[in-house]
Formats: structure tokens, C-alpha cells, sequence
């Protein structure tokens, strides 16, 4: 019978990340313990070759010191067993036809081929380690024929060694240890300011609370938190703007809507059976009412639909001419314009930007001017170089100025004066002529002409075309 997995045994087993503090502490205790073995192995190898260095030299030195002392084979086999035993000396005379004279009360030295070779005259010197014994064996010429052979057991000098590797290892565990320990602080003590980070943007995730986050210190961690408490301004910033948005487009449909709803109620209750009938002028009045309120919801949503695409960044760039812009944006203006006049005076100029944008905002600046200028005048429109590597496009009216407290805010959304609120508009145009001015790296500045006329300009940097 075949059994079917079950959902646990098919799920793979949850790999557990380690904490940033974990490995700040293991980082410290892997780097100190690299140092820790590179040094002790240093010391160790120099401690390894001079104690062997020294072995040799001592053990050559007192073969030589045998060597030359008189009547060597006389007086080899009358050393006092005591003085090899406490010196640790095995010492012996080898003829070249392998005979081996030695203390009577000692212990013959060991020898092979190499110390034939140095009896015998074929080799100066002999130096090894017997792998049998482990003992140091050195050879030298004690006359013709004969090889005075000294050797010594290596177990004291390997002795020390072992203790010095035991001592490494255990200073060198301890160094281990002990970095472990002061990283695991450290990190715990450098780390504090990120919890704390986390913490406050848990909290923004959590609450959405955009308040700043204090900043204590002036290290990276502290522009750290700066940078997130920019973030922070930003995002509550934008926040708010769409707040604005959001409740300055509703109390702008409120009124159309409810004169809608109203207009539509009247006909719906004209229509009913029994219902005294509408005269058809009034019938009138009411569609064309509602013909031109459906037309005030349509430019404010095109207007927010415009503004909110201002706000993204532009996906494209193109070369732009900017006298071609203005031209069609007066063609645009003049078919809505009636008897108003246009005076142009145009200089050519380049940039690279959206032309598209460019020529609503344009656009924008020459209906404002229509709509505050009487019938029969004359709106004066200007592009022209300001020998700074920007130009401005100018257009002027003839219509009454802007009140001085208005000038401020004649570019913010859906702002009305008292003279523009009886006009139709949704207040969202010098807005979008904002927008796109910024956009494209430029600004926009409003006033009031000294003979009369509100004078608006759009400044964008370029070269001269």
C-alpha cells in the first residue's frame, strides 16, 4: 500500500537566520582565532628550528671536544657509567670494518652506513635522526680508519616542544574565547541604536506615526537615522499633499454634483404621471445647466488626471523647440478666445523635456489670461532669453491684477481668489503650469503689471535654438 505525504513530511525544514549580533560575535571570535594560530604556529616552528639548531650544534660541539681530547680509545671504555647516564650521552669509536669500541657501563651508540662512510673516509661529517631510537647521531673523523660517534635521545627537546604546543593552545583557546565574549559586547553596545531603528520603523509600519525618530551621536548610525527621519518628512509631506488632494477634489465635485442631483430630480418629477409638466424654457435652463456642470466635472477630472501624471516622473525626453510649443498652444487658445487679441513676440530657445507638458501648462497660462481679459483686448505673450541659461515664456493681461494676498497662492491646487470664484474653472490649471515648470527643472512667478493686468511666466533652463 502506498502511502500519500502528509503536508508536514513534505515540508522542507525552516532554516534558522542568524542574528546580526550571532555573527558580529563569530566574525570577532573567527578573526582572532586565525591571528591566534598564525602567531602560534609562527612562534612554535621558530621555537621548533632553533631548539633543534641548538641540539645539533651542542651535540657537534662535544663530538669535537672527544675528538681531540688525547688517547681517545684508551680512555673511551673507562668513562663512569654515572656520567653517560646523567648526561645522556651514548658516545662510541666505529672502525671502518664495522667494529665498535664503547664505555663498558654505557649503551652503545647507533650507527649505520652513513657513520661507515665517515670511518672510512668517504664523508667529512654525519649528522641524523635514527628513526629506531629516535636519537640525534653525529659522526666525525677521530683518526684513520675510525669515526668518534656520539648520539642523544631527543625526548627532553620534544618534551619542550609538546608543553610550548600545549601552552599555545591553551592562551590561544582562551584568546578565543575572550574575543568571542568582548565582540559579543561589542556588538550588543553597537547594535543598540539599529534595535532601536527597528523598533521606531516596526512602530511606522505598525501605527503609520510618522513622528521623527530622536538621533543621539553624530557616527554613521546617527545619519542613519537622520536619513530615515528625512524619509520620514517626506512620506508624512506627501501624505498630507494627498490628504489636501483628496479633500480639496471632493468640495470641488460637492457643488456640481449636488446642482446635478437637483436638476436631475426636477425632470425626474416633471416626468412622473400626474406631475404638472416643466414650461420648455425651463426645461431648457435645466439641460443646459446640466450640460455645462457635466462639463465642470469633466475639466476637474482631466485636470486631476493631468496633475497627477505632472507628478510622476516623465518616462521620456525629447529635444523640444519651445517657440513650437507656444505656437501651438496659441492656435489652441485663439479657436476659444473670441474677439481677444494676441500679441507674440517669440525668440528661439531649446531644451529637453516633455512637449506635451510644456504646451498644456502654456496652454494653461494663455486661457487664465483669456478669462480675466475683456472682450476686444489684447493678451501679450513673450519668449525671450535671460542671458542666465534659462528663458521665460510671459503672458499678461488686461484684466484687473491679482489682489496682493492672493499672489502667494495663485499657483497652489484648487486655490480660487474672490474674483475667479464666480468664473468657470476647477482652480487646478496655474497648478499643472507648476508641475511641469518644476519638472523640468524651472519656475514660475506671478505679478501685477504697473499699468494693469496680471502678468504670469513660466521660467525653464535651455539653449538658445
Amino acid at each position: 500500500m502506498t502511502v500519500s505525504p502528509t503536508p508536514e513530511t513534505n515540508r522542507e525544514p525552516t532554516r534558522k537566520r542568524v542574528s546580526l549580533r550571532a555573527r558580529v560575535s563569530l566574525l570577532a571570535a573567527v578573526c582572532v582565532g586565525c591571528t591566534v594560530a598564525l602567531v602560534s604556529l609562527g612562534a612554535y616552528v621558530t621555537v621548533h628550528r632553533n631548539l633543534y639548531a641548538e641540539f645539533d650544534e651542542n651535540l657537534v660541539n662535544r663530538a669535537q671536544a672527544a675528538v681531540q681530547s688525547p688517547s681517545v680509545q684508551t680512555r673511551l671504555q673507562s668513562i663512569p657509567g654515572a656520567f653517560l647516564v646523567s648526561s645522556d650521552i651514548h658516545i662510541g669509536l666505529l672502525s671502518a670494518r664495522g667494529e665498535l669500541i664503547y664505555p663498558t657501563a654505557g649503551t652503545p651508540p647507533p650507527w649505520g652506513e652513513s657513520e661507515l662512510a665517515v670511518a672510512d673516509g668517504s664523508k667529512p661529517s654525519s649528522l641524523r635522526t635514527d628513526a629506531a631510537t629516535d636519537m640525534r647521531v653525529v659522526a666525525l673523523p677521530a683518526g684513520h680508519g675510525v669515526a668518534m660517534v656520539l648520539a642523544q635521545s631527543l625526548a627532553s627537546t620534544k618534551r619542550t616542544l609538546g608543553e610550548l604546543a600545549l601552552v599555545l593552545l591553551f592562551f590561544g583557546g582562551a584568546g578565543i574565547l575572550m574575543a568571542a565574549a568582548a565582540g559579543t559586547a561589542v556588538a550588543r553596545a553597537g547594535l543598540r541604536p539599529v534595535e532601536r531603528l527597528t523598533s521606531a520603523t516596526e512602530r511606522v509600519a505598525r501605527t503609520m506615526d510618522l513622528r521623527p525618530i530622536p538621533v543621539s551621536g553624530d557616527d554613521e548610525l546617527a545619519r542613519l537615522t537622520q536619513s530615515f527621519n528625512t524619509m520620514l518628512d517626506a512620506v508624512s509631506e506627501s501624505r498630507d499633499r494627498q490628504r489636501r488632494l483628496v479633500a480639496d477634489a471632493g468640495h470641488e465635485l460637492r457643488t456640481p454634483l449636488t446642482s446635478l442631483r437637483t436638476n436631475f430630480e426636477l425632470l425626474l418629477a416633471a416626468s412622473r404621471e400626474g406631475a404638472p409638466s416643466l414650461p420648455e424654457r425651463d426645461r431648457r435652463d435645466i439641460e443646459a445647466d446640466i450640460r455645462g456642470q457635466l462639463d465642470e466635472v469633466t475639466q476637474l477630472i482631466g485636470d486631476l488626471t493631468e496633475l497627477s501624471r505632472e507628478d510622476s516622473p516623465a518616462d521620456a525626453t525629447e529635444r523640444v523647440d519651445l517657440v513650437e510649443v507656444v505656437e501651438r498652444a496659441l492656435d489652441r487658445a485663439r479657436r476659444r478666445a473670441g474677439s481677444i487679441e494676441f500679441d507674440v513676440t517669440l525668440q528661439p530657445w531649446v531644451l529637453t523635456g516633455d512637449s506635451h507638458a510644456l504646451e498644456r501648462a502654456v496652454l494653461n497660462l494663455l486661457d487664465n489670461a483669456v478669462k480675466f481679459s475683456p472682450q476686444g483686448s489684447t493678451v501679450h505673450v513673450t519668449l525671450r532669453s535671460l542671458g542666465d541659461g534659462t528663458a521665460v515664456v510671459e503672458v499678461s493681461d488686461s484684466g484687473p491684477g491679482i489682489a496682493p494676498e492672493d499672489l502667494p497662492r495663485v499657483f497652489d491646487r484648487f486655490y480660487r481668489s474672490s474674483e475667479a470664484r464666480g468664473l468657470p474653472g476647477s482652480g487646478l490649471g496655474l497648478a499643472i503650469v507648476k508641475q511641469a515648470a518644476e519638472r523640468h527643472g524651472g519656475t514660475v512667478y506671478a505679478n501685477n503689471k504697473p499699468e494693469g493686468g496680471a502678468l504670469m511666466a513660466i521660467r525653464l533652463p535651455g539653449i538658445p535654438g
